[in-house]
C-alpha cells in the first residue's frame, strides 16, 4: 500500500532552477547566458517601456497626425422628443438629473433635446441646447423650453 510519504511529483512536472555564473563546468558560467555587450547583459537597466524599439524612431511618432482637436469643445448627450414623449406623464419639468434618473444620460452630462419622434404631451423641458425642430415640436405641444447655462 502507497502512503503520504511515497507521494512525488510526476515525472518531468518539477525542473531544478538554473543556477548561472557557477564556473564553467556549470555550462552557464562567465556571461551566464547572457551573451557578450549590450544592454540585456548588463545588470540593472533592463526595463524598457512595451512600446520602445530600441532608439528607432517609434510608431506613435512615426504615424501622420491630422486635424485639429478643439480643447474647448462641448460635448452633448442627445435625447429625442419622442423618447421623452413615450417615458414622461404630461406635465413633468423635465431636466438632466430627471433625464439621468430614467437612463437617458449620465448625471454630470451636457443634455442637447432633438426633435426625433413625435410630442403630444405639454412639458416644461430644460437642457444645455435645443434644436430648431425640437425648439418648434415643443412649442406645438403647448409646453416650453429653457435653455441650462
Amino acid at each position: 500500500m502507497i502512503g503520504l510519504h511515497d507521494l512525488q511529483p510526476h515525472w518531468g512536472a518539477t525542473k531544478e532552477r538554473k543556477r548561472v555564473g557557477r564556473g564553467i563546468g556549470s555550462g552557464h558560467g562567465k556571461t551566464a547566458g547572457r551573451g557578450h555587450k549590450g544592454q540585456k547583459s548588463r545588470s540593472g537597466d533592463r526595463k524598457m517601456p512595451p512600446y520602445f524599439e530600441g532608439g528607432q524612431t517609434p510608431l506613435y511618432m512615426r504615424i501622420p497626425k491630422r486635424g485639429f482637436k478643439n480643447p474647448n469643445r462641448k460635448e452633448y448627450t442627445p435625447v429625442n422628443v419622442g423618447v421623452i414623449n413615450k417615458l414622461f406623464e404630461e406635465g413633468t419639468e423635465i431636466t438632466p438629473a430627471v433625464l439621468a434618473s430614467k437612463g437617458l444620460c449620465d448625471e454630470n452630462d451636457r443634455v442637447k433635446i432633438l426633435g426625433d419622434g413625435e410630442l403630444t404631451k405639454k412639458f416644461v423641458i430644460k437642457a444645455h441646447a435645443f434644436s430648431k425642430s425640437a425648439k418648434e415640436k415643443i412649442e406645438k405641444a403647448g409646453g416650453k423650453w429653457e435653455i441650462i447655462s
